[in-house]
């Protein structure tokens, strides 16, 4: 195990920036998670500490050494891939063997890692079947054992689950997360679910454009968003978010959202009359009111048995409200909605930093 310093670290290609000045610190032991969308530079990152891509500038450190300059043989790594990478010709003995084999390792030191693993990951039975006898998701364990076998200083993941089908990935979710917990790896964990990184990380990493947006606990990210970006992407249903303007009510600060209604704002709120913020609500956080409210018109209403999701239009935004009451409404029915001060992310419209 090892901590992984990252240290503005960046890549181009030609005049392409695609890493610009990252800077993230992962301590022994710890499961992070690089999110974001394609083309972020998330899977380049991870290249990079792997060996697999060349670093422009910066530093990466795996413990106590720089490895910039270290093939990716002799970085003390182990990688799992999207697509697997098995060899077709091999048992899953074989396969998970085969690293080992390579450094000339003794067989009875082979027979042991392998063993180890296999039982870890439910292997046992499937030690002499070749690939192609798999399910996905076996060979995706297979190549997770191959990287066990290894007893690495870091597991890096790039995307592992993509190719499986909606049950089988959560399935594996909570193997790779319970695997976790049991080595204690220092692992680097690539995806562009959210919920994914959500479920299995003690920090996320979110980028956008080769830059770092907000690092945090899962709801650290979810609670209080560094800007708007962070705030509807982190989140499903996504941040509902609106443009207001801050303005002095009766009793002090109001919140006047462009579509008309006025609206209480937070307590601590940090902004003055007249700037113009960028304001979001959780779904879930969204309630229907008895009686005045932001009125919303129903375009499709879909139950999904323990909740039930209504789309509304407020003005022209989609509005998506979580309701667990069931509601008797249908498409076309005007509804008041109540917005919790307390509830509510203010956002700087000029800008999108969280007020």
């Amino acid at each position: 195990m090892a901590r992984v310093e990252i240290v503005r670290l960046e890549k181009s290609f030609d005049e392409t920036e695609v890493v610009r000045g990252i800077d993230i610190d992962i301590p022994d032991g710890e499961f992070v998670v690089l999110v974001g969308p394609s083309g972020c530079g998330k899977s380049t990152l991870l290249r990079m500490i792997a060996g697999l891509e060349s670093i422009t500038d910066g530093e990466i450190r795996i413990g106590d050494k720089v490895v910039n300059d270290v093939a990716a043989k002799n970085r003390d790594i182990a990688m799992v891939f999207q697509n697997y990478a098995l060899y077709p010709h091999m048992t899953v003995a074989e396969n998970m063997s085969f690293a080992l084999k390579l450094r000339g390792e003794p067989k009875a030191t082979i027979e042991k890692a392998v063993k180890r693993a296999s039982s870890i990951l439910g292997l046992d039975e499937l030690l002499q079947r070749y690939p192609k006898q798999l399910s996905g998701g076996q060979r995706q364990r297979v190549a997770m054992g191959r990287a066990i076998v290894r007893d690495p200083k870091v597991f890096l993941f790039d995307e592992p689950l993509s190719n499986l089908d909606a049950k089988l990935r959560v399935q594996m979710r909570s193997e790779i997360k319970e695997l976790h917990q049991r080595l204690k790896t220092t692992t680097i964990y690539v995806t562009h679910d959210q919920i994914e990184a959500m479920t299995m990380a003690d920090r996320i990493v979110v980028m956008q454009a080769g830059l770092v947006e907000q690092v945090g606990t899962p709801l650290e990210l979810y609670d209080a968003p560094a800007n708007v970006f962070v705030a509807t992407f982190i989140g499903s249903p996504s941040m509902n978010l609106y443009n207001g303007t801050i303005e002095n009510g009766e009793a002090g600060l109001v919140l006047r959202m462009d579509q008309g209604a006025v609206l209480p704002v937070p307590q601590d709120c940090p902004a003055v009359a007249g700037h113009k913020v960028v304001f979001g609500i959780r779904p879930e956080d969204i309630l229907i009111a008895d009686g005045p409210g932001v009125v919303a018109r129903i375009s499709t209403v879909e139950p999904t048995g323990a909740e039930t999701l209504l789309l509304c239009k407020v003005g022209d935004i989609t509005t998506v409200v979580i309701s667990r009451t069931r509601p008797t409404v249908g498409p076309g029915d005007e509804i008041a909605l109540s917005f919790p001060a307390e509830r509510l992310h203010l956002f700087d419209q000029a800008t999108g930093r969280r007020l």
